[in-house]
């Protein structure tokens, strides 16, 4: 073999190892970070078995990225103080029997009218790191809920998110001001899968209106200790009506505790000036 004819083949095994390394690259990316877009079809079969089931509320139907997501919207009886949208944590719907059902029910009778939506889900066992690409998809729907609310009432407009939907609002908040709200109610907040840590940081510091940050005693060891960080932040904000609140017994789920979760946020809305 001569040398031309060496150099030829060393390129040819160069250049085969480069598109294997760029291979495995695209492989491992796809790992990290999962599906690009929501599950619809799972979206679907949740709207499917709960929408018969609503007795408090109507159902509705509103539109993000060229997709209609569902949103149960519950009025009160009187002249509201005030809306809520309701975020609920990874792969549930807007009527999760721990956080987004007592919520969205309870606050109604505090004075509070309720919008309770349907964040994007992927299959079942998918994991925080895969749920990043549907961030984007989140933005839109938290926009088009609070339009729809604005569009019903002048009165002021709150923003409630647990777990990964606290997750997809903190990354609204970053990518936005906080102008179309006119408060924040974060649960369970900075909770992340086993060895994945938090891409999102917690908008806090820069936000004018007030934020409770609200916790379970019993949350789990990470979200704990990362409280005199959002203590911090929160009193960077310099919002004086900004607090941050555990509720005893309660975990990161708030497993049977929906009726003192209700409490404690109906208690700061209606002591809080918007």
């Amino acid at each position: 073999m001569n040398s031309l004819e060496y150099f030829s083949l060393f390129l040819g095994r160069l250049r085969r190892a480069a598109i294997g390394g760029l291979l495995l690259m695209v492989g491992l990316m796809t790992i990290a970070h999962g599906d690009e877009s929501p599950d619809y079809e799972r979206e679907a079969r949740l709207a499917e078995q709960i929408v018969d089931d609503i007795f408090d509320g109507e159902p509705v139907w509103l539109e993000a990225n060229e997709h209609s997501f569902l949103a149960i919207h519950t009025l009160t009886e009187d002249e509201p103080k005030g809306s809520v949208v309701i975020l609920h944590g990874r792969g549930y719907h807007p009527d999760w029997p721990e956080v987004a059902g007592p919520l969205r029910v309870g606050l109604v009778d505090a004075g509070w009218s309720t919008l309770s939506v349907q964040m994007p889900v992927l299959e079942k066992g998918k994991k925080y790191f895969d749920y990043l690409p549907l961030f984007q998809y989140a933005h839109q729907r938290i926009e088009a809920s609070i339009h729809f609310l604005r569009e019903q009432s002048e009165q002021p407009v709150i923003l409630i998110a647990h777990s990964c939907g606290a997750h997809m609002a903190n990354d609204w908040l970053n990518n936005n001001d906080d102008t179309l709200i006119d408060g924040y109610v974060i649960l369970g907040a900075g909770a992340t899968d086993y060895k994945q840590e938090m891409q999102t940081g917690f908008p806090f510091a820069n936000m004018r209106v007030p934020i409770l940050d609200l916790y379970g005693a019993n949350e789990f060891p990470r979200p704990m200790a990362m409280l005199p960080e959002r203590k911090e932040l929160l009193k960077q904000g310099g919002n004086t009506q900004s607090l941050q609140q555990h509720l005893a017994g309660a975990d990161h789920y708030f497993h049977d505790s929906g009726p003192g979760l209700t409490q404690a946020v109906a208690d700061w809305l209606n002591t809080t000036d918007f």
